[in-house]
């Protein structure tokens, strides 16, 4: 269930910090207001609070992990909210940064 757990964990925080980010980016560069801006940084700052509900108790084992869900969460979040088209390069860059997610977070460690 741990995993589970840490698994949703790191999608909810890629819909913040990304949703975030996006927000921002529409408020400031396609002109859409301070409300957008707005809302976008209260998400950012929502992101930073749901990442210290991990179950690790390392900062940088989780922000580490996290750059992977990042990187496979913005090109998802790209495809469905901007019709971004990713390559079979996009695609292959985040399949290996999502191993790399799964080798830092729930590889059996010898501790």
């Amino acid at each position: 269930m741990t995993v589970l757990r840490s698994i949703a964990l790191f999608l909810l925080a890629a819909l913040a910090e990304i949703g975030g980010a996006w927000l921002v980016w529409q408020g400031v560069r396609e002109h859409r207001g301070a409300l957008f801006a707005g809302a976008g940084v209260i998400a950012l700052g929502a992101y930073g609070f749901v990442a210290t509900l991990q179950p690790d108790p390392h900062f940088g084992r989780i922000l580490a992990a996290y750059g992977g869900v990042f990187v496979a969460g913005s090109l998802a979040w790209g495809m469905v909210v901007d019709g971004f088209r990713p390559d079979r390069l996009d695609i292959l860059g985040a399949a290996l940064c999502l191993a790399g997610v799964a080798v830092i977070m729930y590889a059996p460690r010898g501790t």
